[in-house]
C-alpha cells in the first residue's frame, strides 16, 4: 500500500548541521542545465531552471524502480509549465491577498497572477528564473547539489535584495534532504519558500492517488475564502475533510511509504484537483488527482494577518527551511 505521512516538527535532525553558505551579489547564470544525483537504487534529477526536481526514483518492496514525481522529460519544458511541477516557489509561496501588503508603514504592490492576488511570488517568481549552481558533488558519499539565486530589490514588487539557496542531498536509507535558506541583504521583506513536487508513490504514470493513504500530524488548519485566501482564523481539523491525524485514503499495493519531516509551521496539501490534462514524462498524460503536493511552508498570506507567525526576513534574521523525506517499504 502506498502511504504518506507528514510531521510539522523537525525530527532526527541536528540544528547544528544547518547549511552555511557565503552569500554574495550577482549570479549571471544564463544556461539551463540538468544534474543527477545517485545513491544506491535512489536517484534524483534536477535542473537549475527554477531549482526544479525533474525526477525521483526509488524502489518498491519488490525492488522495482519507479519515478514517483510528476514532471517533464527536458529542462526546457519547464519554461512553459503552469503547474509548478517539482518547483522551488517563492519569493513567497501560496497566495498574497490583493497582490499587496504593508511593511514598516510602506505599501508594496505586487504583480497579480491569480485573479487579483499574487501566487507563488508572481508570474516571474523563483520557479521561473535560472539559478546558479554553486556546488555539485555527485560522487560524494552523500551526493548533493546547491543552487543559489539573487533576487533584486523590486522583483515582482517585493522590497530588498534577497539571496536564496536550495540544497538537495541524497542520504543513507533512501532519504532525501532539501534545505532552503535565504538572507535579506538590505531591507526587511517577506520570504516563504516551498518545494512543489507532485508525489505519486505508485509511480508518476500510475494514475490517480485517491486510494492511497495520507497521514498529517497537524491538528489545525487555516480556512480560506472563495479566492483561497486565509480568513485569518486557525481552527481544529476535527470533523472536517482536512482531518488526516489518522491515516485516511486520499490502494495501490505497490508497497512504498514516504515520511516528511520539516521545521516549518504549516503544510499546504494539494491533491492536484485543478490539474488539467498535461503531457508529461514519456508521453504520459497527467490528469486531475494524479498526484499530491505536501508544501511545507509558513502560513499563507501571513504578511496580511498579524496573528499568523511572521514570514518577514531582515538582514539580521535569515530564513531557514528544512525538509527530510524518508522512503521505505511496508
Amino acid at each position: 500500500m502506498a502511504k504518506y505521512s507528514s510531521s510539522l516538527l523537525l525530527l532526527g535532525l541536528s540544528l547544528s548541521a544547518l547549511l552555511v553558505v557565503a552569500f554574495g551579489a550577482g549570479d549571471g547564470e544564463t544556461k539551463i542545465g540538468t544534474y543527477e544525483l545517485k545513491k544506491g537504487k535512489m536517484s534524483l534529477k534536477v535542473t537549475n531552471y527554477g531549482a526544479h526536481m525533474m525526477s525521483f526514483i526509488v524502489p518498491d518492496k519488490y525492488g522495482k524502480l519507479n519515478d514517483v514525481i510528476l514532471g517533464y522529460d527536458t529542462a526546457e519544458a519547464y519554461k512553459n509549465d503552469t503547474n509548478s511541477f517539482g518547483a522551488t516557489v517563492g519569493r513567497v509561496a501560496n497566495r498574497i491577498a490583493g497582490a499587496q501588503f504593508t511593511l514598516n508603514g510602506t505599501l508594496y504592490k505586487l504583480i497579480p497572477n491569480d485573479g487579483k492576488n499574487t501566487l507563488h511570488g508572481g508570474p516571474l517568481g523563483f520557479s521561473k528564473v535560472i539559478w546558479k549552481v554553486t556546488d555539485y558533488k555527485p560522487n560524494d558519499v552523500e551526493p548533493y547539489i546547491v543552487f543559489q539565486y539573487l533576487s533584486p530589490n523590486g522583483e515582482q514588487g517585493f522590497p530588498g535584495d534577497v539571496v536564496a539557496v536550495v540544497k538537495y542531498t541524497l542520504l543513507a536509507y533512501n532519504q532525501l534532504s532539501i534545505k532552503m535558506k535565504a538572507r535579506a541583504l538590505n531591507k526587511a521583506t517577506p520570504v516563504n519558500l516551498a518545494n512543489h513536487a507532485y508525489w505519486n508513490l505508485g509511480g508518476h504514470d500510475s494514475g490517480d492517488i485517491l486510494s492511497q493513504e495520507l497521514e498529517i500530524y497537524a491538528s489545525r488548519y487555516t480556512p480560506t475564502d472563495g479566492e483561497l485566501i486565509p480568513t485569518g482564523k486557525v481552527v481544529s481539523v476535527v470533523g472536517t475533510p482536512y482531518d488526516f491525524l489518522k491515516s485516511n485514503s486520499v490502494g495501490s499495493r505497490i508497497g512504498r511509504v514516504m515520511e516528511l519531516f520539516t521545521n516549518q509551521p504549516a503544510v499546504q496539501l494539494y491533491t492536484s484537483g485543478s490539474l488539467g490534462e498535461t503531457k508529461g514524462k514519456g508521453g504520459v498524460v497527467y490528469k486531475k488527482s494524479g498526484a499530491l503536493c505536501l508544501e511545507t511552508q509558513g502560513y499563507p498570506d501571513a504578511v496580511n494577518h498579524p496573528n499568523f507567525p511572521s514570514t518577514i526576513l531582515t538582514p539580521s534574521k535569515p530564513y531557514d527551511h528544512q525538509m527530510l523525506l524518508r522512503f521505505f517499504t511496508s
